[in-house]
């Protein structure tokens, strides 16, 4: 691997196994051999299919294309959530995934706890994570909620909670699907100029959006997918860490 690329991905596939009318009782089962509509069967579905790029470090990528295209099982399969079913991901550094609503939280443990457990498989250790809790706490705006168990936090709460979490740990690496469409626009206006600070630090950044204005903004490049194929990628019109008009 290059010491100038941050993620290479070869040949990357994934594909589920979608199972139809699981029938959980014997009943359903012995009516399944009489009749077709009651019988089990299980097909294959590729979600994504020999899918190549590469990231330099410092670079931002943004993933395009339509619902059901493949953009966040690419973005869990680089997370490590998914294994692909076939090809290869190599990544070098901390990766930071906000990828889905309060994935990660322990819905019993207050938005506190949260941060030191969610810092912890970061590989941070106490004392560090103490250093930078009342930033976290600060930007996520939650005041006394933080002492709140997650279970009662809106989505918004979990995204102001994971957010600041995610980029008060200095990631190398950020991955953000859609993240940023939640929010009231002062919270996303912070969050972005968050990006673009960690930006200029030479953070990488994997962009999920349906927002054309954000990737031309924050991304040097774009990838596009459709039905699980590369069918398109390039470079934007705009410098990754020029400013919103």
């Amino acid at each position: 691997m290059s010491a100038d690329h941050a993620i290479i991905i070869e040949h990357l596939s994934k594909t589920f196994m979608v199972h139809h009318n699981h029938v959980a009782s014997l009943k359903g089962r012995f009516i399944g051999l009489f009749k077709q509509r009651w019988q089990q069967h299980t097909e294959t579905f590729p979600a994504l299919t020999d899918v190549s790029f590469s990231i330099q470090r410092g670079e931002a990528i943004g993933i395009m294309g339509p619902n059901g295209s493949g953009k966040s099982t690419l973005l869990q399969l680089i997370a490590g959530i998914y294994k692909p079913t076939s090809g290869s991901i190599i990544i070098k550094g901390r990766i930071a995934p906000l990828i889905q609503l309060g994935v990660g939280f322990h819905i019993e443990l207050t938005g506190e706890e949260n941060i030191y457990l969610g810092a912890s498989l970061y590989g941070f250790t106490n004392k560090s994570i103490r250093s930078k809790y009342q930033q976290i706490v600060d930007f996520s705006e939650l005041g006394t909620f933080i002492d709140t168990p997650v279970k009662n936090y809106s989505s918004g709460m979990l995204v102001r909670l994971g957010f600041a979490i995610a980029v008060h740990l200095d990631p190398d690496i950020l991955l953000a699907d859609e993240i940023l469409a939640v929010g009231d626009e002062s919270f996303r206006k912070k969050c972005l100029d968050r990006i673009r600070a960690l930006r200029k630090g030479g953070m990488t950044l994997v962009l999920v959006s349906h927002v054309q204005e954000q990737i031309d903004t924050f991304c040097d490049s774009y990838l596009k997918l459709a039905k699980g194929r590369v069918i398109e990628q390039g470079r934007t019109h705009a410098v990754g860490t020029a400013s919103p008009t």
